[in-house]
């Protein structure tokens, strides 16, 4: 299980890539729909699979620790028997919703401690604790605990969290050697780096995740307020110091514009819950522009979403029809939007792929940049 870099772009850093897991091969540059509670938004697993076809799905640790809990997971036999999902699946370890519950957690040396945001009842995570969680729920990916600082962040803050995370770090490397996997699937574990914006401690801080040698990288800390121009910088920075040789993740990223730029700083993976929330407020992205389907100016346009046709529901459905269906506040109208938003980043991420290894990134980059920055 090694990551095949098989093309890279003369004129960027971008990269075109693949591994194999378990559960089914990875080609890079990816984008990973949200299973947050194994399920992605309004979409059904078949519509999933059929439709969307995405290699890897993300789930979460801390939600699935609390619900429905571990031992539930285990009966089922991990979390891809228990959600019907044959394909891979990468498991955020729960830092980021520790940071997100900054009214309700206390962080440590020895971990965090915090409240549900369900019921109120008080959990403790360590990195071992995560380790184990992560096994029980037998993803194909796993990723290290960490903290993810806010922005904006005091540097001195910023310091000490990175050290945090990186002592934490050697302690889920060294507990996973002890617990062993549970359901015959290996797992692929990812480092974080972090470092909030401060270059000096996000180059310090690629250094020591790349010395841990584990199968892939990821970027943490991103994407959380920061102006996107200062993403660019650090993930430009990190990029320099992660080997070539593994794959790169991008944690929460981002708009479509995000990712292209990303995938230009030689980023291979991405997830992030926008194609799915923005779909469930009439937000939809296209390779035009952005669209508010509840505007009024919808209302008699019969021609499809996206007049590309990328998705099938591109050619099955109109504008006009979309747009009736979120003012009757039809449940339909979600699921259609979500589908079409979330075939839409995986086309975006496939067609970077294709255009990478025949040479024609940068081109179709600017051309598709310029394009989806239009509001519609």
């Amino acid at each position: 299980m090694e990551f095949t870099l098989e093309h890279k772009d003369t004129q960027s850093k971008a990269r075109a890539g693949r591994f194999k897991t378990d559960h089914g091969v990875i080609a890079t540059p990816i984008f990973m729909p949200v299973g947050t509670v194994a399920s992605v938004k309004g979409v059904h697993q078949r519509e999933l699979r059929e439709e969307i076809d995405p290699d890897i799905i993300l789930s979460n640790t801390y939600h699935l620790f609390l619900r429905p809990g571990m031992e539930i997971l285990e009966q089922a036999g991990g979390l891809h028997r228990f959600m019907g999902w044959e394909r891979n699946i990468l498991t955020d370890s729960g830092g980021y919703q520790v940071y997100s519950l900054s009214g309700n957690r206390k962080i440590k040396e020895e971990g965090v401690k915090f409240k549900s945001h369900i019921d109120g009842s008080l959990h403790f995570f360590s990195p071992e604790r995560v380790m184990e969680i992560q096994r029980t729920i037998g993803a194909d990916v796993i990723m290290a605990f960490d903290e993810c600082t806010p922005y904006p962040c005091d540097y001195n803050y910023a310091k000490r969290s990175m050290h945090l995370t990186h002592r934490w770090l050697d302690r889920c490397i060294a507990h996973l050697q002890k617990v062993p996997e549970k359901y015959g699937n290996q797992q692929l574990f990812f480092p974080i780096v972090q470092g909030s914006t401060f270059k000096d401690l996000r180059i310090q801080s690629a250094e020591y995740i790349a010395n841990a040698n584990a199968f892939g990288n990821a970027i943490g800390g991103l994407s959380v307020g920061e102006p996107a121009e200062e993403m660019y910088a650090m993930t430009e920075a990190v990029c320099s110091i992660l080997p070539e040789s593994k794959p790169r993740y991008l944690m929460g990223v981002g708009t479509p514009i995000n990712i292209l730029e990303n995938i230009a700083l030689g980023i291979d993976m991405f997830d992030c819950v926008m194609p799915t929330r923005n779909a469930r407020n009439g937000m939809l992205f296209t390779a035009s522009g952005t669209i508010n389907i509840k505007n009024k100016k919808w209302e008699n346009d019969f021609s499809p979403i996206d007049e590309m046709g990328l998705t099938f529901v591109d050619k099955e459905y109109s504008k006009a029809y979309l747009r009736h269906l979120f003012a009757a506040n039809e449940y339909l109208g979600k699921q259609i939007a979500t589908i079409h938003n979330l075939g839409f980043y995986l086309w975006l991420t496939r067609t970077a792929r294709e255009k990478i290894i025949t040479g024609e990134f940068g081109a179709w980059k600017a051309k598709m940049v310029q394009q989806m920055d239009n509001r519609r």
